[in-house]
């Protein structure tokens, strides 16, 4: 367990942390090509932290063009797989000895908890890379069964040059999900954080040439998504792209590619997760911490969030009960102050969306919007209600009350995403059963969860395309596959003669 610091403590580092502020490609920080600069905001406080480099299709031309060189080079794509394992693991290592470092910048430039960052942002982050680092060297090739004259063998080969487009949520973590398989794969990366959270991008990406990593192979192009994130998407030089957001803006990366190279494509958007408690369910009070904790983790901007709580007419009074109880001990306030469970929304604009959806509500609990914070809250709702349709992504819990076991399953399913979902009972059978007909990419039993770094993540419908984060399944997004049919027989060797 971290050993927390206080306030003060806190303040101090923040204080005295050198920000960075420039592009980082070919491994150097360089200004936008345009001069042109973007302000990194502390939702918290207003304050302007930086001026951050808004770079520009021109950027990205350079980028690319820099990670390609790389590429083709062979400098890391060619590199033997133990010695991509050993910078890996060195960054991995400097990640840690700069963690306090990288969780205060987390925390002042995203909103996010330092509590979070230092206890679970932070520690996933570089579990994830070492994770990935030690899986390079075990991932074996395959040989496919053929004739006595033939050997076929299917292997992997990198696939190129990746974009990869991160969200503001988790901006550490989303970047470890991405850069562990694609690096450890011997890809060159070029990175577009979120124009909301971009400095420890911009500070992880120094760290890992530092650790060893050619220049050209990390890269770190920040600025808007039509400014960055539309070049990166239609560059004719671009083999893939993965991409962590908002459906909305997924649906334009296929359209990108449709109408540049067809590069390959992977989501992972956006979710409305539900969260079905049937009447035998046991220990209400562990459940209902369960809940509260999938639905305001995070300050609820997280695409796993449990969202909207099904629950049995037998249970839903003793359950909102312990909700009520358990959200009290999710405090709202300074993100540096370590008790703190509740921070800052990201910015001015999400703040005005999230507060939009409880106008009107039935709020049983909570739900003060002000300053760009809004406390945990929980509504009353029918399915019909825009706040079970839509995404919120805020720290609402939308409760709905049904009567059978088959009314839960059907209304959990009846949404057009598919990310995640939670189904609580004391019965294996009918929990498996459930978790089973639940059209969603993780299923938790008896828990809120995503899984680990050796599950695969990703959704069902409108939450997900084209592949999935985490686990060995994460590196195909960053593979290609290749056939080698050899040929043994005496008619070859004739004709080679």
């Amino acid at each position: 367990m971290t050993d927390l610091l206080t306030t003060e403590e806190y303040k101090a580092v923040a204080a005295d942390l050198a920000l960075p502020t420039q592009a980082f490609i070919d491994g150097t920080f360089r200004p936008a090509l345009n001069g042109a600069t973007f302000d990194s905001v502390n939702p918290a406080t207003g304050e302007t932290l930086a001026k951050i480099a808004a770079c520009d299709a021109a950027d990205v031309n350079f980028a690319v063009e820099r990670a390609r060189d790389a590429f083709e080079d062979g400098r890391w794509s060619r590199l033997h797989p133990s010695a991509r394992k050993e910078v890996l693991i060195k960054l991995a290592k400097l990640m840690k000895r700069n963690a306090r470092e990288l969780a205060v910048m987390e925390s002042i430039d995203s909103g996010k908890t330092i509590y979070d960052c230092e206890t679970v942002d932070i520690p996933e982050t570089i579990h994830c890379l070492l994770w990935h680092a030690e899986l390079i060297d075990k991932i074996y090739d395959q040989v496919a069964p053929a004739s006595d004259d033939h050997i076929a063998m299917v292997v992997r080969e990198p696939v190129g040059v990746v974009g990869l487009v991160l969200p503001w949520n988790f901006p550490l973590l989303m970047l470890a999900w991405k850069i562990g398989p694609a690096l450890a794969a011997g890809c060159s990366v070029v990175v577009k954080p979120a124009e909301e959270t971009t400095l420890t991008a911009l500070r992880l990406a120094e760290l890992a040439h530092e650790a060893g990593i050619p220049a050209g192979v990390f890269n770190v192009v920040p600025g808007g998504g039509a400014q960055v994130g539309e070049p990166l998407g239609r560059h004719a030089d671009i083999d893939a792209v993965s991409f962590t957001g908002s459906t909305a803006t997924g649906r334009r990366f296929l359209g990108y590619s449709a109408e540049s190279n067809i590069k390959e494509v992977t989501l992972e958007m956006g979710g409305k997760n539900p969260a079905i408690v049937l009447d035998d369910a046991e220990n209400l009070d562990r459940v209902a911490a369960h809940i509260v904790n999938g639905a305001f983790w995070n300050m609820g901007e997280n695409c796993s969030a449990s969202s909207r709580l099904i629950v049995q007419s037998g249970v839903k009074d003793a359950l909102l009960e312990r909700v009520m109880a358990h959200s009290r001990e999710w405090p709202v306030g300074d993100p540096l102050d370590p008790e703190t469970r509740v921070g800052a929304l990201v910015s001015q604009t999400h703040f005005e969306k999230v507060a939009g959806y409880l106008e009107g509500a039935q709020v049983l609990m909570g739900g003060t919007a002000e300053n760009g914070f809004v406390e945990p809250a929980v509504i009353e709702t029918k399915s019909s209600d825009r706040q079970v349709r839509e995404e919120i992504f805020g720290p609402v819990l939308s409760v709905l009350t049904v009567d059978s076991y088959d009314e839960a399953i059907a209304l959990a399913n009846d949404t057009e995403y598919g990310l995640a979902a939670s189904i609580f009972s004391s019965s294996v059978k009918k929990a498996l059963r459930g978790a089973r007909a639940l059209r969603a990419g993780t299923v938790t039993v008896n828990s809120f969860g995503e899984g680990d770094s050796s599950t695969p993540f990703g959704g069902y419908k409108q939450s997900g395309f084209g592949g999935r984060d985490n686990g060995i399944h994460a590196h195909d997004q960053y593979t290609q596959l290749k056939t080698i049919w050899v040929d043994l027989s005496d008619d070859a060797d004739e004709a080679v003669d």
